[in-house]
């Protein structure tokens, strides 16, 4: 595989300030009994969510962290900057081309992906692999950052279904590299819901219905893709949306729920694009990841996108 997308460096960051999802409910307009329903049903109790961090405060550190895993001499070709709203600075800032610009990366392209909302940052290391292939030098690399602030309580609350936080990630990506091995990647668009937020009752309970059959079908068809069997995957590492929706999927996988990292869903929600790598950091840094076994990043965005990715993790490489 000396041509395979590879992830040199992974890091994410998360503010200190955690507050309770309690100490929300007055600004998100839930009741005492929604509260509830979000810590009893769907699994959360606890997010990262500092009002006083500023977006690039929030991208940044980790960014800088990714990147002390360059090696001398190389450089960084593309800045991918993956996010789920499409708006988080004002017309006249953009948000990539300033990350690159404070990174001191001022020769890489930089631009943003958002198409794909939370699964974005899965598309974009999989789009930097091919960019690095086709068009960069040999050696080159590229550096996928996420991140977003839950700027505004419509924002911040997805009605029974998520209460979104503040993280961030980074990831450098090369080919042929030391790092984990990207196997495969799978998308897939139901375009019937594109209105999101916006959708009417009807659609969202269609959605609903869709929301495991179609998210089994993704992560077994991204294992297939690998060349894999199920059996072969040590872990599912997944977005943080809530507990209903993975037990849904695992319930129509007819999986083992022990092959999910669902832990930090309670401790930190969902955090947009950034769930995937700050699942897998904890992973990593309580050394739970296994050299030579094989991982599923799985995530589904509003649109709605539904994707996996599966990797074969590299220990020596991983810091």
């Amino acid at each position: 595989m000396l041509d395979a997308t590879t992830l040199e460096r992974i890091e994410s960051f998360l503010p200190e300030r955690s507050v309770k999802i309690d100490e929300l409910a007055g600004s998100l307009g839930l009741r005492r009994a929604e509260v509830g329903v979000f810590r009893k049903i769907y699994g959360l109790d606890r997010l990262r969510f500092d009002p006083d961090t500023g977006l690039f405060d929030l991208v940044l550190p980790a960014a800088r962290q990714a990147l002390k895993a360059l090696p001398e001499g190389h450089r960084i070709s593309y800045v991918i900057y993956a996010h789920t709203m499409q708006t988080l600075t004002p017309p006249h800032i953009d948000a990539a081309q300033v990350i690159r610009d404070d990174l001191g990366l001022h020769d890489a392209e930089a631009f943003a992906l958002t198409q794909q909302a939370c699964v974005s940052s899965l598309g974009a290391i999989d789009l930097a692999g091919e960019l690095l292939r086709a068009e960069a030098p040999e050696g080159a690399h590229a550096l996928m950052v996420t991140g977003e602030r839950a700027y505004s309580p419509k924002v911040q609350l997805i009605p029974n279904s998520a209460i979104m936080a503040d993280a961030a990630a980074a990831c450098l990506v090369t080919v042929g590299g030391r790092g984990d091995v990207v196997r495969s990647h799978v998308t897939r668009t139901l375009g019937e819901y594109a209105a999101g937020l916006e959708m009417t009752k009807e659609e969202t309970q269609g959605f609903g219905r869709a929301y495991g059959t179609v998210l089994g079908e993704v992560i077994l068809q991204a294992v297939r893709e690998a060349g894999l069997a199920f059996g072969d995957i040590d872990l599912i590492i997944p977005h943080n949306v809530n507990m209903v929706s993975w037990r849904q999927a695992i319930k129509e996988l007819g999986a083992d729920p022990d092959r999910f990292f669902l832990e930090n869903i309670a401790r930190y929600s969902h955090c947009y694009a950034s769930d995937v790598f700050v699942n897998y950091t904890t992973l990593r840094d309580s050394d739970r990841l296994v050299d030579g076994r094989n991982y599923v990043l799985v995530s589904v965005g509003l649109g709605a996108t539904f994707g996996a990715m599966v990797i074969t993790h590299r220990k020596r490489w991983a810091r």
